[in-house]
């Protein structure tokens, strides 16, 4: 597995992202849903890890959130938090989500066995909502720490008419304390997220770290072409409304308009045809587009010149074209001075500093309501995430943990 030292903090965090691997409710695969059998296992053993690392108290919150707290030097001192999230995708990966968790429970156990209080306290998050996967909710649990999680959120229902309310009581949780879940941003300090990079650029640049600037904003919509539909062998070339090849140019210059900028990104995820069949022109089309960017502004400008350049398409092609815009997230500046923190413990382990933008979300966009966020960025290979095939090294583990627990330590609570 590794040429680490047992004792390492790469091969001690290696061995609990192992443990935590086992619980799914898919054998073979890593289906750990929020609020599922698994992930009731994967809190049970999380609460384990945290007592067992030197956490003073340990408890699950009314959302399934595992809290472990390390005292400072005295008792009730303002915390540091240092989170991120224990469910996953559908046949996922291992390392998504719970690198961030398990790296937290590496600071405190390095702290307990160096005999180390420091000038505030330390709390460990495992939240429990984070991939959006089994309910129609995204960061239930974050939410409700930041104060921003309103009471729909509790109600959201699974496919099988489930909701979060009902689910939370079979998990054992008391869902009707979910408003007591606020934090104080005076008990506050900050809030600190390690999570694998999801993505290529630190691989390329031979890197095992790098730093979050922002969490990208995200445009979605859904498009329909509706064009005219006519048999494939009777209706000439020049005298169709094909919705389908309208839709086609209007993805290409999706394409390329989401290339204009270096941390832009657009996409066309889905693409539904209609009628469908293999001798009739295409009436009708319904695609996806989804454009994220770290720069609002910049998002704005560039969904803006999607729509003039689909709506130009539609018309020289003789077609009709409706924008359903179903979705907006701004962007999330990470906090300048966890930017420099996090830039200065990396350079301290002699490696280069790269800042990066995160194409996805986490965690880190509800908790940077409440207080500063910041987030560190670990090497995975090849960039993929969300899949059986997820990687990366116990070195770049070890690395990371080391690289944590220096900015842990000179953090100020004046930041």
């Amino acid at each position: 597995m590794t040429k680490l030292s047992p004792n390492s903090l790469g091969a001690r965090a290696w061995n609990r992202l192992e443990a935590l691997r086992l619980f799914t409710d898919e054998p073979g695969k890593i289906t750990r849903l929020y609020l599922s059998p698994s992930h009731r296992q994967a809190v049970d053993a999380t609460v384990v890890m945290m007592k067992e690392a030197g956490c003073d108290q340990v408890h699950v919150d009314a959302l399934g959130t595992v809290v472990g707290r390390y005292e400072g030097k005295s008792a009730g001192l303002p915390a540091l938090l240092i989170g991120s999230h224990i469910d996953t995708v559908v046949d996922g990966g291992a390392y998504d989500g719970a690198l961030g968790v398990i790296a937290g429970i590496g600071v405190v156990e390095a702290l307990r066995d160096a005999g180390e209080r420091l000038d505030f306290a330390i709390e460990v998050l495992a939240f429990g909502d984070e991939e959006n996967v089994r309910f129609t909710s995204n960061l239930t649990s974050s939410r409700a720490l930041a104060g921003t999680l309103d009471a729909a959120g509790i109600e959201a229902k699974d496919e099988n008419g489930i909701s979060i309310h009902r689910a939370l009581l079979t998990f054992g949780c008391d869902p009707t304390e979910w408003t007591s879940l606020k934090r104080d941003p005076s008990t506050v300090l900050g809030y600190v997220e390690m999570h694998i990079e999801q993505g290529p650029v630190l691989e390329a640049e031979h890197l095992a770290v790098g730093v979050v600037t922002a969490i990208n904003g995200a445009s979605r919509w859904t498009l329909t072409v509706s064009g005219e539909a006519g048999h494939a062998g009777t209706v000439p070339m020049k005298l169709r409304h094909d919705a389908l090849t309208a839709a086609a140019e209007m993805a290409l210059a999706i394409e390329r308009l989401g290339a204009t900028d270096a941390n832009t990104v657009a996409t066309v995820g889905r693409f539904n045809v209609e009628p469908g069949a293999v001798n009739v022109i295409p009436a009708k089309v319904r695609f996806t587009l989804d454009a994220r960017s770290p720069d609002d502004a910049v998002r704005a400008k560039m969904v803006d010149e999607i729509a003039a350049a689909c709506k130009a398409i539609a018309t020289r092609r003789g077609v009709q074209l409706s924008i359903d815009r179903f979705f907006e997230s701004k962007a999330t500046p990470m906090a300048s001075s966890f930017i420099n923190g996090l830039s200065d413990a990396i350079a301290r382990h002699q490696i280069a500093s790269r800042l990066l933008p995160s194409g996805a979300g986490h965690d880190a966009m509800a908790m940077a309501e409440l207080c500063p966020a910041g987030m560190l960025f670990v090497r995975c290979k090849d960039g993929i995430s969300h899949s059986p095939l997820e990687s990366m090294t116990a070195e770049d583990c070890d690395v990371a943990i080391s690289v944590l627990l220096d900015f842990v330590r000179h953090f100020k609570a004046a930041n």
